[in-house]
């Protein structure tokens, strides 16, 4: 086995191109390679049958853990019945159409109809174009703005990489383009005025964003889009009153409300979508990750009754809506993603995440708050994170070649926990599978903490 873990390294190395790699590093062999070959639960193996609990889940995205036979099967199948047919012209795959409606029965009040996709990128793509299609059937040209926040993740295309508001996926790349503009990230640990509540500064986010739209001009602002918590940003929970007072702001301008769910929705946050956590009433919302539980590729738009009626006057006013996938309700997608809802239903893992999370959150906090350099500790539902700094009373950041959260990263992968390195900070995150047990949260609780140890002191 150890001549074939070698070989695939150096194929690995010599052809495969990786995302968000130190590209250099990866190649001369500086970093390590990592065949994964199995899993089951929440722990997963490689080629040289080392076993690791996953704690972040992939990308936050296989929530109903690994090894579940049931969605498998239902691919295998959809494969045998229809691997494929295109959703163009009316078309579609009874999974495709059950889907469609299981999502709709899910999600919050007010919302219509299901646009599926394949990534969260793409989703947000459909999300840009439907609002400005909106805007110019309404007869409004110029309201075609979209605000973003900064430390947001929207995606890695040229529009929705110019929503995520993070330099990492704007340097070297020409981005951010307009007409994509960007307010104050709802980071209450990082807020300069230390003597703000969390409802001071909710609402000093809501009166920068406020002030931008006035100095802009509403009659050119079509959209704000937000992560219900900011997820690849640093999981960062909103302060109280957060999304309240942001919504009344967009109110007052007839701005439309985009929630992106990619990372909350189908039950991270305890709840059945963060909107439903965080009471917030979105024009659109963007899903993926959490639809099929990363066993197939599908994303999608769901888009409220309000936004679908002015869609349906546009076709009836310009014609055939000139958007499209080629693999937009993909059947075998479709298939997994009706699996996947039936099996979170099935197992309770909603509740679960809830409860669970609770338990792990505490426990973080337990283990590391009073650490010298554990800045903080933070999160909701099944999400959490700790912040490490070089002075925590006067919150100061480590120099970053230092890397000390990927170190803690690394130091928690040899203890056989899966933790990721969050960008632009020295941040270490977590989003487990939804079946997560107590038991197995306090593992990666004190493996976290000893990790933390051998890397901090």
């Amino acid at each position: 086995m150890l001549d074939r873990s070698n070989e695939l390294s150096a194929w690995d190395r010599d052809h495969f191109f990786h995302p968000s790699t130190h590209m250099g590093s990866h190649a001369r062999g500086e970093s390590p390679t990592r065949v994964i070959a199995g899993g089951e639960g929440v722990r997963i193996r490689d080629i040289n049958g080392k076993e690791s609990i996953d704690a972040f889940a992939g990308l936050y995205c296989v929530n109903v853990g690994y090894g579940r036979t049931e969605i498998a099967e239902a691919i295998a199948e959809q494969a045998k019945t229809l691997a494929y047919y295109h959703a163009y012209v009316g078309h579609g795959s009874e999974a495709s159409i059950r889907l469609a409606k299981m999502i709709i029965d899910r999600a919050p009040e007010g919302m219509s109809r299901v646009y599926f996709g394949l990534s969260g990128s793409d989703a947000n793509e459909t999300n840009i174009k439907l609002i400005w299609y909106y805007n110019n059937v309404l007869g409004r040209p110029e309201k075609k703005k979209i605000i973003s926040r900064w430390r947001g993740y929207h995606g890695s295309g040229v529009m929705t990489g110019s929503l995520t508001g993070l330099d990492l996926f704007h340097n070297a790349f020409d981005l951010p383009r307009a007409p994509i503009l960007h307010t104050e990230a709802p980071y209450y640990y990082r807020r300069a005025d230390r003597s703000m509540s969390e409802e001071q500064f909710s609402q000093f986010c809501a009166d920068r964003l406020d002030e931008m739209i006035q100095a802009e001009g509403a009659d050119t602002v079509a959209a704000f889009i937000g992560e219900p918590i900011l997820g690849t940003g640093g999981i960062v929970p909103p302060p109280a009153g957060y999304w309240e007072k942001i919504q009344a702001v967009l109110k007052r301008h007839d701005v439309l409300l985009v929630a992106d769910e990619v990372v909350t929705g189908f039950g991270r946050m305890g709840t059945m979508f963060g909107s439903d956590h965080y009471g917030i009433r979105p024009d659109l919302i963007t899903i993926a990750k959490g639809l099929t539980s990363a066993y197939a590729p599908l994303s999608g738009t769901i888009v409220s009754d309000k936004v679908w009626q002015v869609l349906v006057k546009g076709s009836d006013q310009l014609g055939v809506l000139g958007h499209g996938w080629t693999y937009s309700a993909h059947p075998l997608c479709a298939a997994a993603g009706v699996a996947n809802l039936e099996l979170i239903d099935r197992l309770g893992l909603v509740e679960n995440a809830g409860e669970v999370g609770a338990h792990f959150r505490a426990g973080l906090a337990d283990a590391l708050a009073s650490h010298p350099h554990v800045g903080d500790v933070r999160g909701d539902g099944l999400l959490a994170a700790v912040e490490f700094v070089a002075d925590k009373d006067d919150r100061v950041s480590f120099d970053v070649s230092r890397k000390v959260g990927p170190q803690v990263a690394a130091a928690l992968g040899e203890r056989g926990v899966i933790g990721r390195a969050m960008p632009q900070g020295d941040i270490l995150g977590f989003a487990p599978p939804f079946c997560l047990t107590k038991e197995d949260a306090d593992i990666v609780v004190e493996r976290t903490a000893d990790a933390v140890k051998a890397v901090l002191g």
